[in-house]
């Protein structure tokens, strides 16, 4: 059954183009060799490009920016569709949250331009962070967070087409400096 399989390993620049110097050097420039020569030196700084084009970036700022994933074409769209099935880019956003809530829900915008109902739909593909303890600074945790001892001690984290949302059931606003990644499609 393992024979079967496929592995797609990403996308990567062979190492093994070696470029003898003295042979370049002794061309003759209007030999097919010497032509033969630029066309390989082309083919491969496309290969980089290309490669270096659908690396995940990370970058990570408050503002949307392209990161660089590929998602598979939007499922809706056929040969037969007006829209012809192509990858889908992928956007990043961070939200710079402050501190974590007492007890409550505490919402800050995402600066992502939702408007309900148009024909841009938005599929959010990651929505993670992570919270530190600013005044002890020996705790950090996840967000959202799951806790082993107590339900109360949860985190939970959604995103609206306004607002990051978090809600806690106990006191976590010694937890004062909070990140939120938002990773999202627009199709």
């Amino acid at each position: 059954m393992a024979g079967n399989q496929q592995t797609n390993t990403g996308s990567f620049v062979p190492l093994t183009n070696i470029w003898e110097v003295q042979q370049i050097q002794e061309a003759d420039v209007n030999s097919e060799e010497f032509k033969e020569l630029l066309v390989r030196l082309y083919q491969n700084i496309n290969s980089i490009c290309m490669a270096l084009n659908i690396k995940d970036v990370g970058y990570y700022t408050l503002s949307e920016f392209l990161n660089g994933q590929l998602f598979f074409p939007n499922p809706a769209l056929t040969s037969l569709t007006a829209q012809t099935p192509t990858y889908r880019q992928v956007f990043r956003t961070v939200v710079n949250f402050g501190a974590l809530p007492n007890a409550t829900t505490k919402s800050i915008p995402h600066n992502i331009a939702i408007i309900p109902a148009t024909p841009t739909t938005y599929s959010f593909t990651r929505i993670y962070g992570a919270a530190s303890n600013g005044i002890a600074q020996t705790s950090f945790i996840p967000i959202p967070y799951s806790s082993a001892s107590s339900v109360n001690d949860n985190i939970e984290l959604y995103v609206d087409n306004v607002n990051v949302n978090i809600t806690t059931a106990s006191n976590y606003s010694s937890y004062t400096t909070t990140y939120i990644i938002l990773e999202y499609i627009k199709s």
